[in-house]
C-alpha cells in the first residue's frame, strides 16, 4: 500500500463509498445485513485475496472503529425518542449490565473448554462478544414495522451496553498482564467510568442543545458539523478524565435529540449520512484486517460453531430471561429480544485491544470473534423479520420520513419551518385545515400526502400519516407545538 500514488489512493477511496452505497441496496433486496457485505469487501480488497492493500495495523483499526463508534451511537441517540424509551428503560439497563455479564460467563465456560485456554482468557473471550452491536442493531431494525416496544429495548440495550462490554474487557486484559490487580480497584473503576459517563452525559448534552440553539452561525450546514464536533469532544473528554465516553455519547445525543434543536434536519440528515460513511470505513477496514487464509482452518471453524451456537442458542437466551424476569414482556417477546442479540463491529473492535496489548493468543481471539459476528450476523440479522412474523409481533408500519425539504438558513427571517406527521389515530384527521387553530403568523405551506404533494387549503382535508410542514415565526414555535402537542413533530 505504501507504493500507491495520491491519485491512486483517492480512486480507492471513491471505489469503497460507491460500492458501500450500492452495497447497502443489495442487502436490503437480499436480506442480508450490510455490514457483510462491507467486510467482505476489505477481505476482498485484502492481501489474501486480491492483493490489493496489505493492512495489520490494529491500532489504525481500532482508532477507526472506536471513532465510527461514537458517530454511530450519537446518530442512534439523536433518534431515539424518551417517550417510547422510558417505558423500557429498566429493562433494556438490565439487558446491558446483567445480560452482559450472564452472557460473558456463560460464553467463558464454553471457551474454557473448547479452545482450552485459562480461566480468565475464557472471559476476556466473553467479554469481547458479551455485548450486542449498536450499528447491527440500529441498521438491521431500520424501516422493520417490529413492535415498538421491542424495537425499543434493543436499540436502548445496544446504545448503552457497549460501555459494560468495553468495560469487562480492558479489566480481564489487566487482570491477565498484572494478576495482583485488585478486585475493589477494578469495581471502584466501573463505578467511576459509568458514573462519570451518565454525569457527562447529562451535563453536556445540555450545554450541546443550548449551545446549538443559540449560537448564530453564517451557514446552515454548519451546525451540523458542530453537533459532530460535539459528539467527538464529549467522548474524548469523558474517556480522557477516566469515566465511560461511549455511554455519555449515546445520553448526550438523547437529550439533544429530545429537545427543541434549530435545524434538526439538516443536523439529523447529516448524522444519517456520517454514520453510513463511517460504518462503510469502520466494516471495510476490519475486513482488511482479517486473512482469510487463517479463518480457513477446520479446528477453528469447529471452535467457531460450537462457541456461535452457545452465544446465540444457550448464552443470550438465559440473559434474556434472567434480565426481563422483573420486567412485563411476554414469552414471545423474551425469545425475540434473545434472537435479536446481534453482534458487530463492538466485538471486533474489542478483539484489537489484546492484539495491541501484545498477549499470547491475540490472534485466536480476534479470529473466533470474527467468526462469531459473521455467523451472529447471517443467521440473526438475515431473519429477524421473519422471526417477528413468525412470532406475531409486528407493529404498525413504520411510516417513511421526509428529510428532502431543506430551507436555507432563516437565523436572519425570525422564522422556523417544523416538521409535523399525524398519527394513525390523530384527533386531527378528517378535520379541515381552516379549524386546526394554528397560532397567528403560521401557515401550513405543503401537505405530504403518501408520498405525493398537495397544496393546502383553508378547505383541505387532513387525513392519518399526513406530513405538514408549518412555516412560523420562532416566537411562536412552542404554540405551534402545544395546539399539535400529541402529534411526531420535528
Amino acid at each position: 500500500m505504501e507504493n500507491f500514488t495520491t491519485d491512486f489512493a483517492i480512486l480507492l477511496m471513491g471505489i469503497f463509498l460507491l460500492s458501500g452505497v450500492l452495497m447497502t441496496k443489495l442487502s436490503a433486496r437480499a436480506g442480508v445485513p450490510a455490514l457483510i457485505l462491507f467486510i467482505f469487501l476489505g477481505m476482498l480488497l485484502g492481501s489474501d485475496i486480491s492483493g490489493l492493500i496489505y493492512f495489520s495495523n490494529a491500532k489504525v483499526a481500532q482508532m477507526v472503529g472506536v471513532l465510527a463508534l461514537i458517530i454511530i451511537l450519537f446518530e442512534g441517540g439523536l433518534q431515539t425518542q424518551w417517550k417510547q424509551v422510558k417505558p423500557v428503560l429498566g429493562g433494556s439497563i438490565v439487558l446491558a449490565t446483567v445480560g452482559v455479564l450472564v452472557t460473558t460467563s456463560i460464553v467463558a465456560v464454553a471457551a474454557y473448554y473448547v479452545l482450552g485456554i485459562g480461566w480468565l482468557e475464557a472471559f476476556l473471550l466473553g467479554s469481547i462478544v458479551g455485548s450486542t452491536d449498536a450499528a447491527a442493531v440500529f441498521s438491521v431494525l431500520a424501516g422493520q414495522n417490529i413492535k415498538q416496544k421491542l424495537s425499543s429495548t434493543l436499540e436502548a440495550e445496544s446504545g448503552t451496553n457497549d460501555p459494560m462490554a468495553m468495560f469487562l474487557t480492558i479489566v480481564f486484559i489487566e487482570w491477565i498482564m498484572m494478576p495482583d490487580t485488585s478486585a475493589w480497584s477494578l469495581a471502584g473503576m466501573f463505578f467511576l467510568q459509568m458514573g462519570l459517563g451518565v454525569l457527562f452525559g447529562f451535563g453536556l448534552g445540555i450545554f450541546a442543545s443550548k449551545t446549538m440553539n443559540k449560537i448564530t452561525l453564517d451557514a446552515g450546514g454548519l451546525y451540523a458539523v458542530l453537533s459532530a464536533g460535539f459528539a467527538v469532544f464529549i467522548y474524548s473528554i469523558t474517556a480522557v478524565l477516566g469515566g465511560s465516553g461511549l455511554l455519555a455519547v449515546y445520553i448526550a445525543a438523547m437529550i439533544i435529540g429530545n429537545r427543541e434543536l434549530r435545524h434538526s434536519h439538516s443536523i439529523i440528515s447529516f448524522h444519517e449520512g456520517f454514520a453510513w460513511l463511517m460504518q462503510i470505513a469502520m466494516f471495510v477496514i476490519l475486513g482488511l484486517l482479517v486473512f482469510p487464509s487463517e479463518l480457513a482452518d477446520w479446528d477453528l471453524i469447529w471452535k467457531g460453531l460450537v462457541l456461535s451456537f452457545v452465544l446465540i442458542a444457550i448464552a443470550r437466551p438465559i440473559a434474556v430471561f434472567i434480565s426481563t424476569s422483573f420486567f412485563p414482556y411476554t414469552l414471545k417477546e423474551k425469545w425475540f429480544i434473545s434472537w435479536a442479540g446481534l453482534r458487530g463491529a463492538v466485538p471486533i473492535v474489542l478483539a484489537t485491544f489484546p492484539m495491541l496489548a501484545g498477549m499470547e493468543n491475540s490472534h485466536l481471539y480476534f479470529n473466533i470473534v470474527f467468526f462469531i459476528v459473521l455467523s451472529s450476523a447471517l443467521l440473526q440479522g438475515s431473519t429477524i423479520p421473519v422471526v417477528a412474523n413468525l412470532l406475531k409481533l409486528n407493529g404498525p408500519a413504520v411510516p417513511k420520513r421526509i428529510h428532502s425539504l431543506e430551507l436555507v438558513s432563516m437565523d436572519r427571517a425570525n422564522a422556523e419551518m417544523l416538521e409535523v406527521e399525524l398519527s394513525a389515530s390523530s384527533p386531527f384527521a378528517g378535520q379541515l385545515l381552516q379549524t386546526i387553530g394554528l397560532p397567528k403568523k403560521t401557515v401550513i405551506s405543503a401537505i405530504i400526502r403518501d408520498g405525493d404533494l398537495v397544496m393546502p387549503t383553508g378547505s383541505t382535508k387532513l387525513e392519518p400519516k399526513d406530513v405538514l410542514y408549518i412555516l412560523t415565526e420562532k416566537d411562536q414555535v412552542k404554540n405551534v407545538k402545544l395546539v399539535l402537542a400529541e402529534e411526531n413533530m420535528k
